[in-house]
């Protein structure tokens, strides 16, 4: 298992890696002002082929429980995301958003009984604070809907990465079908709300049509089963403080396909949220605590059920 630490760690960063490669598709090839119809092809397609490949449906209580992790991750972490990209200046959403491993510090300590330890919360300052440095530039006054919407959307995603954290999978239940469950609920979700906002699907010439098909088989269907599958295996901070690769990335691509500069600042900045993201790695295990009274459950035929979810259970 130790052997395999780096490589776990490498294949669920290219998540946050793929995500970060949205941006300039979006902007390059996708047609302008559809953010909940982009959102839409991203999410149902691809949990629509994953339900297909896994030939896994939710049983009991995971009807519910896969309903509202597709609505945190999937479901409303779109619409909001997009909302606050379109209303907040250069890569303010983005630094807004850096602050999601503070918040997963937090709901583990409440929903996991895992202690916040002073390593990981000055990690997520130096993560949030490099980032920072990396997409945000001079602008006028911060519109509040925005800001609102760029926290709720971190919070959203946070929340969904902890209750992935809790509440594992069922027994011979795989992450490709959890992935797919939580995707075409996320879907389902959206697809009201861009007809309603958006109106009708828009004509698709070539590029948009293979830039849909770009988000939603590498940047959706297969990041986010590799997201959700690094999520049964690493604590939830680790994951979370994988996160900053996106925004990273993001930059990156701009600098090396669209010709963005990158000033001395950004390059600093870089440095230290890859800094703080390797040490989110390394970080010690917390002790963990027994949860509160709200979220226990009883013994099942006599054995404890144990939250080490290193195994067959399972987190942007």
């Amino acid at each position: 298992m130790a052997a395999g630490r780096p490589t776990l760690i490498a294949l669920t960063a290219l998540a946050p890696v793929s995500w970060g490669t949205t941006y300039a598709v979006t902007t390059e090839f996708l047609p302008a002002d559809r953010p909940l119809f982009t959102g839409l092809m991203r999410a149902l397609p691809a949990g629509l082929l994953l339900l297909a490949l896994a030939r896994v449906l939710p049983r009991g209580a995971w009807w519910w429980k896969a309903a509202v992790l597709g609505a945190l991750n999937i479901g409303a972490f779109f619409p909001l995301l997009f909302l606050s990209a379109y209303r907040l200046p250069g890569g303010m959403a983005a630094a807004v958003g850096s602050v999601g491993p503070l918040i997963v510090v937090g709901l583990s300590a409440l929903l996991l009984g895992q202690r916040p330890t002073a390593r990981s919360v000055l990690t997520g300052v130096a993560a949030a604070s490099g980032v920072s440095l990396v997409v945000l530039k001079a602008a006028g006054e911060l519109d509040a809907l925005g800001v609102s919407a760029a926290l709720a959307a971190t919070a959203s995603m946070s929340a969904g990465t902890v209750l992935t954290k809790r509440w594992g999978r069922p027994d011979g239940v795989g992450p490709l079908a959890l992935t797919g469950w939580q995707l075409t609920a996320g879907g389902l979700l959206i697809a009201p709300l861009a007809l309603l906002a958006e109106g009708a699907p828009p004509a698709l010439d070539g590029p948009a049509a293979g830039g849909y098909l770009y988000l939603a088989l590498a940047g959706t269907a297969v990041a986010y089963w590799l997201w959700f599958r690094g999520i049964g295996r690493l604590s939830a901070t680790q994951a979370t403080f994988l996160g900053p690769l996106s925004p990273l990335t993001a930059a990156v691509v701009g600098w090396a396909a669209l010709g963005q500069a990158l000033t001395p600042v950004q390059l600093a900045g870089m440095a230290l949220a890859f800094g703080a993201t390797a040490a989110g790695q390394l970080a010690p295990r917390a002790k963990v605590a027994a949860p509160s009274a709200p979220f226990s459950s009883p013994p099942k035929n006599g054995r404890k059920d144990s939250m080490d979810l290193t195994g067959p259970v399972l987190r942007r």
